[in-house]
């Protein structure tokens, strides 16, 4: 075979480890200029567009381009074809919106995007609410306060039992281990156990409940434990709890009380998504009909 014909070794760099050497391979001409392309249209990228951080903001870029402007702008776009319907949705009459299939559609829709973005974090991604933190469930038909979608509309927009808003709901549950003794507790709790139904720990000490309950309780749960919406007392004779209705709940309950707090909406809502979110709340199961 001739020199010509036989197959030429690559040049080594000379470099060598363990009798392993290097062997001096370039790379291809088109690929090093492609990579230099890269390396130039990365530089020009860095300098017409925002790439590097400072100290309070990213270098603007030559262009001025800006993802969050696009952002807003397509925000304003869309609130401004939704203009027409929302300033609707604000003024009619709240039945309207339960009775009207447009506004009904478009605010069930709507709401559910502000009870995703406002609501869940307390009442659950599901509405389902979470008992242990005393966070109402919203799929059932157990109301406070009511759930006619102008009852839900006012809760919404005015909130509860707190300090911002002078119209939100309040009600407030005495701590009765500052009024009775323990075994007094004892005794109306067990009562209050075998009202909705479950076995009472002590049906002697559920007996003897039923004067303390009917002295200390009665005024706002009723006499039968049916509760009272008008000052927010729940229903004792079911079996929807909102901390838990377990002894051990509810002797804490009774011993110390609850306050939760639900703020107010209408400092960070417009009245088009305060009504929206109130008629997706007052499908999702538990809604009522208003009076007529």
């Amino acid at each position: 075979m001739s020199d010509k014909n036989r197959k030429q070794e690559p040049e080594t760099t000379g470099h060598e480890w363990d009798g392993i050497q290097e062997y001096n391979n370039p790379l291809p001409r088109w690929w090093l200029w492609i990579f230099y392309a890269t390396i130039i249209w990365g530089i020009g990228y860095t300098i017409a567009y925002p790439a590097w951080p400072g100290i309070k903001e990213a270098t603007p870029g030559l262009l001025g381009y800006s993802s969050r402007a696009e952002v807003e702008k397509e925000i304003a776009e869309a609130e401004g074809r939704n203009a027409a319907i929302n300033e609707r949705l604000a003024s009619v009459e709240l039945t309207q919106v339960v009775e009207d299939d447009e506004l009904r559609t478009y605010a069930t829709q709507a709401g559910a995007a502000v009870y995703r973005t406002w609501c869940a974090q307390c009442h659950g991604s599901g509405a389902a609410g979470v008992q242990a933190a005393g966070y109402p469930n919203l799929l059932d038909d157990a109301w406070l306060w009511g759930g006619t979608i102008e009852d839900i509309h006012y809760t919404v927009r005015h909130g509860i039992r707190n300090e911002d808003d002078p119209d939100a709901r309040w009600s407030q549950m005495p701590a009765f281990g500052e009024i009775l003794g323990e075994e007094e507790i004892v005794q109306v709790v067990n009562y209050v156990m075998s009202m909705s139904g479950r076995e009472p720990q002590d049906a002697a000490a559920a007996e003897a409940g039923a004067e303390i309950y009917e002295i200390q309780c009665s005024a706002c749960h009723g006499a039968e434990g049916g509760g009272d919406r008008f000052q927010g007392a729940p229903a004792l004779n079911d079996a929807i709890w909102l901390y838990g209705g377990d002894y051990d709940t509810l002797m804490e309950t009774v011993t110390y009380s609850r306050f939760g707090v639900m703020p107010p909406w209408q400092n960070r809502l417009e009245e088009h998504e305060i009504r929206a979110v109130a008629a997706y709340v007052h499908q999702l199961g538990g809604g009522e009909a208003s009076p007529e």
